[in-house]
């Protein structure tokens, strides 16, 4: 784990936990994810994961990384958030989770495991929470186990479907869930588009969102915004991002995450 804890600092400060790609690492992450600048600006505590497994994946594919409390990279990620809370004076309020690829499966992830814990997320070339799961895949295999049918955009589900595989992995939970901002380029070769669909399916039903409003060209050339529900670009449960002709990775929009996450 790598952390940065901005000299100036209003306690309690909110949290970001930005977790990197494949063949990543947290210190490369907190360069890549351009948050630090942020950070300093609006004073923000920043944690790093750094991926345990030789190639730098993060586990999304084991039963015990994908349920609340039941080990594995979810579980540690979600300690961190408690130790910066104790340790640095973090609000537990506060806290969100931004992720590139692993790191974005990942975040979509901890959305689905701790929504007591993150507040929103943005992510940027993932894949639905559960779609990497992998069967007798374990927390501790080196690489972590790998779902070819869920990179190639090849598992489909209803959204209700994909909803019930969220609720399962905290079956006792009743409160608010994770608000979600999701990016995805059509060019994309390694998590392929079809996946973005399928993440704004699980995320629409998980938060209750039945209505839908697309703006072309926003926030930029070539991108279609989505709006689920009600509320704007900052307040809405849901926003997703198609850009056109991209590939693998959505560059990160860091200005975007912090807004959605309320912190400007």
């Amino acid at each position: 784990m790598y952390s940065y804890v901005p000299k100036t600092l209003t306690k309690p400060a909110p949290i970001i936990v930005a977790v990197h790609h494949c063949q990543g690492s947290a210190s490369g992450y907190s360069t890549e994810s351009q948050l630090m600048p942020k950070a300093d600006k609006h004073g923000i505590i920043l944690i790093f994961p750094n991926s345990k497994s030789g190639g730098g994946c993060f586990d999304v594919a084991s039963d015990a990384t994908l349920k609340h409390d039941g080990g594995g990279d979810s579980q540690t990620i979600a300690n961190m958030v408690k130790y910066a809370v104790d340790k640095y004076g973090g609000d537990a309020n506060r806290t969100f989770t931004v992720g590139t690829s692993s790191g974005a499966m990942m975040a979509n992830v901890l959305a689905g495991a701790y929504p007591d814990v993150f507040k929103a997320a943005s992510v940027y070339s993932g894949v639905p929470d559960g779609c990497f799961a992998v069967a007798g895949a374990t927390a501790t295999q080196d690489p972590p186990g790998w779902s070819n049918n869920c990179a190639n955009g090849q598992l489909t589900h209803t959204a209700v479907q994909w909803g019930d595989m969220v609720r399962s992995y905290y079956p006792d939970y009743k409160g608010p869930r994770t608000r979600m901002q999701i990016f995805h380029g059509t060019s994309d070769s390694t998590l392929r588009y079809p996946n973005y669909a399928e993440q704004l399916k699980q995320w629409s039903n998980v938060l209750g969102l039945t209505t839908s409003k697309n703006t072309t060209n926003t926030p930029q050339s070539g991108y279609t915004q989505t709006i689920y529900g009600e509320g704007t670009t900052t307040t809405a449960q849901l926003v997703g991002y198609s850009a056109q002709g991209v590939g693998h990775t959505v560059p990160q929009h860091p200005d975007m995450d912090i807004a959605f996450f309320g912190l400007t």
